[in-house]
């Protein structure tokens, strides 16, 4: 035993399941994950089934986790839409945490995930560079409520946390809130079709700017500031360093899948994939693909979402490097690596 127990609530999505295999990867850590449905990846860590949603659930699972020494957040409640998710969101962070203060007398750190809509990126034009001491905008907003809770909770304890704040987590997953993975299925697509690849968003936010967060970036980020002393309390941007237009991202992208660049033609994705199934199913068969469901393949709802914004979304991570976190990753590279694990895993041709 080596008195480092990490729990990952929310383990199974794509930052908790990447944590995961960042600790295994450490070797030092014993690791619970937890989630209503049990892992499906390659992992050492111990699942535990619990409903976060369910007070006395939590009260049960997370009551028998008492050796655990830091707890990582990355959990959330499906869906989209900002108002929906608020109550959702905060009683879940709400029902965990409770059970986790009455049952962890050794917890040193608790490390909660945020995200770019800290700042009000969901709601139009903000101040950009975002920078952690900027004000909050005008509620709901789950990240404030889930944070104000986790501040109350903490005082007088021994134990300490931390704020990550990433922008567009991408990474090979099995997430509907993951860029890469609808571009990737519409552009197989596309190309099926004989089509260029056309942006499918707006043209003001084909030449806005726009950030991004590897999740090994952003797991080890978290790691970092979990186990950092000088992080006590603090908030921190991680994104991968730079910035990038989309109007010169695209010709790379359209390279990588051996198609034509086709510039932008806006299209509602829910709305146009609604009939796509039999042609992605023909696409599976055709090059013996993963047998993935289109409705699992890829949220065209998600992909609406985070191609819409006309604005710059750009966040300072500044503070993080001031702090001692000096890691980087190139977001063009990223994004080709991420395909290129799709291809690896068989999830696109």
């Amino acid at each position: 035993m080596t008195g480092k127990v990490a729990l990952i609530l929310g383990g199974t999505g794509m930052v908790g399941a990447n944590m995961a295999q960042l600790l295994d990867r450490e070797g030092d850590w014993e690791v619970t994950l937890v989630s209503r449905r049990a892992p499906q990846f390659e992992t050492r860590a111990r699942h535990v089934a619990c409903d976060l949603a369910d007070p006395e659930d939590c009260r049960l699972q997370l009551g028998a986790l008492s050796r655990t020494t830091h707890v990582f957040w990355t959990g959330h409640a499906t869906g989209t839409r900002w108002v929906d998710k608020a109550a959702q969101d905060a009683d879940l962070f709400r029902n965990a945490m409770t059970a986790v203060d009455a049952a962890m007398p050794e917890l040193q750190h608790v490390c909660l995930l945020q995200g770019s809509k800290y700042y009000g990126r969901h709601l139009g034009p903000f101040k950009t560079p975002a920078k952690e001491s900027d004000a909050r905008h005008f509620p709901p907003n789950f990240y404030y409520t889930q944070e104000d809770f986790l501040r109350e909770l903490a005082q007088g304890k021994p134990w300490s946390f931390s704020l990550m704040r990433p922008h567009i987590v991408c990474g090979f997953a099995r997430s509907d809130i993951n860029v890469p993975k609808p571009l990737a299925v519409y552009a197989t697509l596309c190309k099926k079709l004989g089509l260029p690849l056309r942006f499918p968003g707006p043209e003001a936010a084909f030449r806005a700017v726009h950030c991004a967060s590897d999740v090994e970036l952003l797991n080890k980020g978290m790691l970092w500031a979990a186990t950092t002393p000088a992080c006590a309390n603090e908030a921190f941007n991680m994104v991968n360093g730079d910035h990038f237009r989309w109007q010169h991202l695209w010709p790379r992208i359209a390279d990588y899948f051996g198609m034509k660049d086709g510039g932008v033609q806006q299209i509602d994705l829910e709305l146009m994939m609604a009939d796509k199934a039999p042609l992605w199913d023909e696409i599976v068969r055709e090059h013996g693909l993963l047998p993935t469901p289109f409705e699992e393949a890829a949220s065209w709802a998600f992909a609406n979402y985070a191609f819409a914004p006309t604005w710059d979304i750009m966040l300072d991570n500044t503070k993080a490097r001031r702090f001692g976190f000096n890691e980087f990753v190139d977001s063009e590279d990223m994004f080709i690596r991420i395909f290129d694990s799709f291809r690896e895993q068989r999830f696109i041709p």
